[in-house]
């Protein structure tokens, strides 16, 4: 209705506008000092941030950046800073809900920002560098790749604001925000200055510097990995020294921020590097384990999550710390949430409460107040634990997403650690993942408890019971009705009077990710509710699913290829219809607009699908000819979950028949170039199989032949490969 009013949302932009000018340049501000982080701001000034993001995100970006695009420049022309300012913090605030149309206008959006870098205001600059750091947020990784070689040196440059810490220290921020968007290969050629002047920014006093700076560090060693070896010996011994010394109340943020830098670093340049300060650092952190904290006391929540970056890096080597680790991780997973239940007009309002971590919902005459830190850390240790009795029953936490989503993910590795005990471990989780599943109302949450459904059916194989089997497929189809029926509401929404193009790009989205729950494992139970999807009046993307569907039934499919010289003609003619998937699936991979944004799942899905019949069906190919081109393929890099299957592939091939030399260290050096690997890196026994296997062929194969092949790489390449063979 808004969007059909004449100049409505003119106007409105206009005042917002307005009252972002109320803003005082007052000299507490540039104290940097913590309490004093609003200092000139005004209930306006606050009102409008508010009103913008929320005006962006409902009324959609086709609506809002023309009406931005008329009124900005003007802002940014005029002679007082409050305007350049507005205008800086209006870009920031509308950027999430209009990301769509502003990728569109990058280069305006960004150079008309890296402008205010040099505006005289010290107000107006640490605006700019707002704007960037939310912009890197919200328009990434288009932002990060695009404009890497202007956004990466102005923050450097702002870090050298001597006389203005607080723009000093959003600038360290801002460099987090953009480093959390990048490739090491990206982010590498600025390593060498962005580290240097953090350092500096470090052994600066401001404690917001300090602070901005540390977390800055962590993002940086988290996005370039090993390249952060080489800064390994100059920053950690500062960080520690920071663990020891930050004891007294003002400090302990730093002290946690150190922790978490301190586990970050270690993750990135591997236990090897950090063995020796890694002892250093548990011990440190035991004795605050034990010690007494206050409520308010930050180090909980980082300590928990430095734990776990901890065991994640050390692997074996953690074990003689868990006696001190898992009490107080089982204790705070099993937080009660705190919870007040008052009347919705009761004069004492929660809301009125002196506690910042209080959050209010009302339902029907009730108002309910959540302590969200608690939950915070509920989820924190739920990330952390894959342990049964207490993980089960928060499937069905409904007081916090994060909580549940956790518990979710840690089903399938604590089926695996039941079934390699005594395979007798599927009582508690598969069951109480179905059921939640059943009861849950989160899309994107059901959508994550069918991968892990999936998963924990691969792990369990036979040992899944018949009783089990049909619950799944029960509560699959359950989940399928209960998709086409949120489907049907949204077709419905389309037919209001007020239905317009942004209305239209909004049901989009939802429908978009409400194709995640539309996983099925068991097809003939299911073909009766796949069959309308085939339909010529069905969306694209339902008719994407059903083709998705089968391609997930590939490894059932392809066996037609093994009967393709069958005595019995009618069994051959039967198997020749099925390898028409080979030419359907090379018709998709080689399209020559294949890898666009539009395309490139279903591209990921064809090289997928093309691996399996490799891997199970060489003999029944021309391998000669399909499997280098399915090499040619690899990485893939859009479907990220399709990604990490086609290298855990890889590696079983390589096993079972093992690829030729050359051709396995070209691969090798582009998994670890690609963006594909700096998200499963981390998250899959992919990469340490890949350096195991290249370490054999180190040992078994001919100097020469070794060096044949490394010699078919760039230097760098070269360099960074003979030190993964040396570690």
């Amino acid at each position: 209705m808004m969007r059909k009013l004449p100049q409505f949302i003119s106007t409105l932009f206009q005042i917002l506008l307005k009252m972002l000018l109320d803003l005082q340049d007052d000299p507490a501000w540039h104290t940097a000092h913590l309490d004093h982080e609003d200092a000139g701001e005004t209930t306006n000034y606050s009102v409008a941030q508010e009103c913008l993001d929320r005006l962006s995100i409902a009324l959609g970006g086709n609506t809002i950046v023309p009406v931005a695009s008329q009124l900005l420049p003007a802002y940014l022309a005029a002679p007082d800073w409050q305007s350049h300012h507005a205008a800086l913090i209006a870009l920031a605030q509308i950027a999430e809900g209009c990301s769509k149309v502003m990728i569109k206008n990058l280069e305006q959006v960004v150079s008309m920002v890296l402008n205010s870098f040099q505006d005289p205001h010290p107000r107006v600059r640490w605006a700019a560098i707002n704007a960037i750091g939310q912009l890197s947020t919200d328009l990434g990784p288009d932002l990060q790749m695009q404009y890497h070689q202007t956004v990466l040196p102005a923050l450097a440059g702002a870090m050298d604001d001597f006389q203005n810490p607080r723009v000093q220290a959003h600038a360290a921020s801002a460099v987090l925000n953009f480093s959390e968007n990048c490739t090491p290969d990206l982010l590498n050629p600025y390593m060498d200055d962005i580290v240097s002047k953090l350092m500096v920014l470090l052994q600066n006093g401001k404690q917001m510097v300090q602070e901005g700076a540390l977390t800055a560090l962590a993002s940086v060693a988290d996005s370039s990995q090993e390249h952060f070896q080489k800064y390994y010996d100059t920053v950690m011994p500062y960080l520690k020294a920071f663990l020891v010394n930050a004891t007294d109340k003002p400090n302990l943020m730093i002290r946690a921020k150190a922790m978490e830098c301190i586990s970050l670093v270690g993750m990135a340049v591997g236990k090897e590097k950090f063995r020796d300060d890694a002892k250093q650092v548990m011990e440190v952190l035991m004795s605050l384990q034990g010690s007494q904290m206050e409520s308010d006391d930050p180090t909980t929540s980082y300590m928990l999550q430095a734990w776990a970056r901890l065991c994640k890096c050390l692997g074996q080597d953690f074990l003689p710390y868990m006696n001190v680790v898992m009490p107080p991780l089982l204790q705070s997973a099993q937080l009660k949430p705190d919870v007040t239940i008052t009347s919705a007009d009761s004069d004492n309002d929660i809301e009125d409460s002196d506690d910042d971590s209080m959050e209010t919902i009302t339902l029907g005459d009730k108002r309910i107040g959540i302590k969200t830190s608690v939950l915070e850390e509920k989820a924190t240790a739920c990330n952390m634990l894959v342990v049964a009795p207490t993980l089960v029953p928060l499937l069905k936490f409904y007081f916090h997403e994060e909580v549940r989503r956790a518990a979710v993910s840690a089903m399938p590795e604590l089926l695996l650690s039941a079934k390699l005990a005594v395979e007798k471990g599927l009582a508690q989780g598969l069951p109480a993942l179905v059921e939640a599943l059943h009861k849950e109302p989160d899309v994107e949450i059901c959508a994550s408890m069918l991968d892990a459904l999936n998963e924990c059916i691969q792990i369990s194989g036979t040992l899944l019971e018949e009783s089990q089997v049909r619950a799944i497929v029960d509560e699959i189809k359950q989940v399928l009705t209960a998709s086409s029926s949120r489907k049907r509401e949204r077709a419905e929404r389309a037919k209001v009077e007020d239905f317009d193009a942004e209305e239209g790009e909004l049901l989009k989205e939802e429908n978009e990710q409400e194709e995640n729950c539309s996983f099925l494992t068991f097809f003939d139970e299911l073909t009766s509710y796949l069959t309308p999807m085939w339909g010529k009046d069905k969306t694209a993307g339902e008719r994407r699913i059903a083709i998705c569907i089968l391609m997930m039934l590939l490894s059932s499919v392809v066996k037609l290829l093994s009967t393709c010289n069958d005595e019995n003609p009618d069994v051959r003619q039967a198997a020749v219809y099925g390898l028409e998937a080979l030419s359907r699936l090379n018709v998709v991979i080689r399209n020559p607009h294949a890898l666009q944004s539009e395309n490139v799942m279903a591209y990921d899905n064809a090289v997928s699908a093309l691996g399996k019949i490799c891997h199970f069906h060489r003999d029944s190919i021309d391998s000669s000819q399909v499997i280098p081109a399915w090499l040619s393929c690899l990485p893939i890099k859009g479907d990220l979950i399709e990604a990490k299957v086609v290298h855990d592939q890889l590696c079983l091939m390589w096993n079972s028949w093992g690829p030729t030399i050359n051709i396995y260290l070209r691969l090798f050096w582009s998994l670890q170039r690609s963006f594909v690997l700096v998200k499963i890196w981390q998250q899959s026994k992919t990469a340490g199989r890949m350096v195991n296997m290249l370490k054999h062929l180190q040992q078994s194969l001919p100097p020469a032949t070794l060096a044949s092949a490394l010699s078919s790489l760039q230097p760098q390449q070269q360099l960074t490969l003979q030190s993964i063979l040396s570690s």
